[in-house]
């Protein structure tokens, strides 16, 4: 799969995303956290075994206090990793698109992973990456229907699926802050390589777990439509300025020679999902 390059000067620091925004890397995985003045939201919850590094970086960077809720992007291995664990502890509501909810209840599978796509070591260790859902109980909740986010004025989440069927994006009008989850990346995440050197270039969602390219594509299309400012994605830097809103319109317009892989198990057969 091809890349939209833009350029390393686009890039933003996690700590320091937008106003009210900052961020944290694990591993491969970014966690995002939202003042919303009363208050703050964290986005996501990484990889197993990071709920205390979670914890400490939200001690110094927003509140000793525990968050008002988390809000999901979706529910895949590394975005849920710490969720029970810091429930535990902080005892707050857990928000999702109600298609995700089975994979945060118990209910339902993820659909196996293709890792015939991407060409690269992350897409070929996909097979072992955990799938099976995890019981969150009566904790978890549904998004409000009207696109609202809770306790996050200003803010809307936006349906973007394809890479899960319950995938949902953040977006602040205000200054066109878009928390992307992984409707799409700034990095390749199938390689191991560019997981590691970081560099800054636009890219599909990780095409492993990918199981609607057709429903991937329109929600890249619809994120594009909204000319974000500032990008914050679940899979590689930050990135902000003009250069990065004409990129994601060019990986839009081109979603499906430079981002929809030539074969595979979804790609030829959609339905297997």
């Amino acid at each position: 799969m091809d890349k939209i390059e833009v350029s390393g000067e686009e890039t933003v620091p996690l700590d320091a995303i937008s106003a009210g925004v900052g961020g944290v890397r694990i591993l491969f995985v970014n966690v995002f956290a939202v003042n919303g003045g009363s208050g703050w939201v964290l986005i996501d919850a990484g990889l197993s075994g990071s709920a205390g590094r979670i914890r400490n970086w939200a001690r110094d960077h927003f509140s000793a206090a525990p968050p008002t809720a988390i809000v999901l992007t979706h529910a895949h291995f590394d975005h849920i990793g710490a969720l029970e664990a810091l429930c535990e502890e902080w005892d707050v509501p857990v928000y999702a698109h109600r298609d995700e909810l089975p994979y945060v209840t118990g209910e339902r599978a993820y659909p196996p992973p293709d890792p015939s796509v991407g060409g690269g070591m992350m897409a070929r260790m996909s097979a072992l990456y955990p799938r099976a859902p995890i019981e969150m109980g009566g904790r978890v909740r549904e998004l409000p229907a009207d696109g609202t986010v809770p306790f996050l004025a200003g803010w809307r989440w936006i349906h973007t699926p394809g890479h899960t069927a319950g995938h949902i994006s953040l977006f602040r009008e205000l200054d066109r802050t878009l928390i992307v989850g992984d409707a799409f990346c700034t990095t390749k995440q199938e390689s191991f390589f560019a997981v590691a050197s970081q560099s800054p270039e636009l890219h599909g969602p990780p095409a492993y777990f990918t199981t609607d390219w057709d429903a991937a594509r329109d929600s890249v299309q619809r994120l594009a439509a909204l000319r974000p400012v500032i990008v914050a994605p679940g899979h590689g830097r930050p990135m902000a300025g003009r250069e990065t809103t004409e990129a994601l319109g060019e990986l839009a317009a081109r979603f499906d020679e430079v981002a929809r892989p030539a074969h595979g198990r979804y790609v030829e057969h959609p339905r297997l999902a």
